[in-house]
């Protein structure tokens, strides 16, 4: 069965760039999503997020009427699912870091009152394990009347799998073409039928599981890496206890034919490395025992950046005997959870920022080059700045994400000021 119109459900960092790249292909694509905002944007051929390439894309694809958005689901011969899934909000001990489904479900069964038989559903949503399952179950709910490859297997009257995405932020036009995709459907005929749809643009190998592996797959990705960042922020606490320059040891190390070792941070932050080892250990807490200590480590560096923030105003008010706190000023360089972006996402440079804005008395200047507006949380006593207002005025400078306009650092002359670099960009 060909695929006439595509359906995708969520239009974010994700879902409009997996819409674009179809619709570049001359298919019929309908982008839903709940922020009416989001909507009337896509339908001017214009984007609400900052992605490079991907303003030409939706400009021609809206201008040529391959793509549409709209608020509710409309009927498709396939359905991707790219909506949210953060942590769920509870009051016990251990809700912290438990998935949030509720977004998933509601788009699972905002689509099950268009779909039909012959229709394909296709979970990008990063997930749990068990996640595609349950939108199967969610789907038999719903529709009844139609058969789900839960029960029947590959006669089922609609294909279901899991297929996530795989891109790095800044660079997702590109890599959603390039990348392999894994794919794992319930049935062999769900993979089948998946990896005939994304090898509409897909250049990459799509690689053919089950839907559990292929859900493991992301996870164990980031969780990956999120250990070896642990393995960097880590040995950062311990040069600092020792005196030593993190930045050169690194260095230093990675000179062995053998050995690769990242390059520590303030934290980790974004909606993959921060969020997706959380979802193995609360299936496997038992199990999970590195992953959760590598979270630990990752989830506990902005504290120690704040400490190093306190400790230089300390510094800073004892040299200046005839300052105040309410007369100092602290710049912080860098509010995206990664450079060269504007995704705010459980970012640590904007943690870190927020949590000197609670108890620091005196001006806050930020520079972030990819936003024109600070969040809601940053609006007290913050001004949003210009680098070289920010280092012409600033008492203490935190550099906080590796943002190319930054560079320049590296030319300018800091004596005056008290510097605390968490990205090794000019230490």
């Amino acid at each position: 069965m060909s695929f006439e119109t595509i359906s995708v459900i969520g239009l974010g960092y994700i879902g409009l760039p997996t819409a674009a790249m179809f619709a570049s292909r001359k298919v019929n694509v309908i982008g839903v999503d709940v922020n009416p905002h989001a909507v009337d944007t896509i339908n001017r051929g214009e984007i609400h997020i900052v992605e490079p390439e991907l303003d030409m894309l939706v400009h021609a694809s809206v201008n040529q009427g391959y793509l549409k958005a709209a608020l509710v689901p409309e009927p498709a011969d396939a359905f991707l699912i790219a909506v949210p899934t953060p942590f769920a909000v509870g009051h016990g001990s251990g809700d912290h870091h438990q998935p949030d489904l509720s977004y998933i479900e509601s788009a699972t069964r905002a689509i099950a009152k268009v779909i039909k038989k012959g229709d394909l559903v296709i979970l990008e949503s990063t997930s749990p394990v068990g996640a595609t399952e349950l939108v199967a179950q969610w789907l038999f709910e719903e529709r009844p009347d139609l058969t789900f490859p839960q029960s029947v297997g590959s006669a089922a009257d609609v294909n279901i799998a899991h297929c996530p995405e795989r891109v790095l932020p800044g660079h997702v036009v590109r890599e959603l073409v390039e990348n392999d995709r894994v794919i794992g459907g319930i049935s062999s005929r769900c993979s089948e039928r998946a990896s005939q749809l994304y090898k509409i643009f897909v250049q990459g190998e799509c690689i053919i599981t089950n839907a559990r592996t292929a859900e493991m797959a992301k996870l164990t990705e980031n969780a990956s890496r999120d250990v070896s960042i642990a393995f960097a922020n880590e040995l950062s606490l311990i040069c600092d206890r020792l005196d030593i320059n993190v930045w050169e040891l690194i260095a230093l190390a990675n000179r062995h034919p053998r050995v690769n070792i990242l390059q520590p941070g303030p934290g980790v932050g974004g909606h993959c490395i921060a969020v997706d080892p959380w979802f193995i250990v609360a299936k496997t807490p038992e199990q999970a025992r590195l992953i959760s200590t590598a979270r630990e480590i990752n989830d506990g560096k902005p504290k120690w950046v704040i400490e190093k923030v306190k400790l230089a105003l300390a510094e800073h008010l004892v040299s200046q005997a005839n300052k105040t706190s309410q007369e100092t000023k602290i710049a912080c360089l860098g509010l995206a959870f990664k450079p060269d972006i504007d995704d705010l996402r459980e970012s640590p440079a904007l943690g870190i920022t927020q949590d000197i804005r609670q108890w620091f008395e005196g001006e806050l200047l930020v520079v972030e080059p990819n936003i024109s507006q600070l969040p809601n949380s940053l609006t007290d006593n913050v001004s949003l700045v210009s680098l070289e207002q920010a280092i012409s005025e600033a008492d203490i400078v935190v550099v906080l994400v590796n943002h190319k306009e930054f560079g320049e650092l590296k030319n300018v002359n800091l004596d005056e000021v008290l510097c605390i670099d968490t990205i090794g960009l000019i230490s």
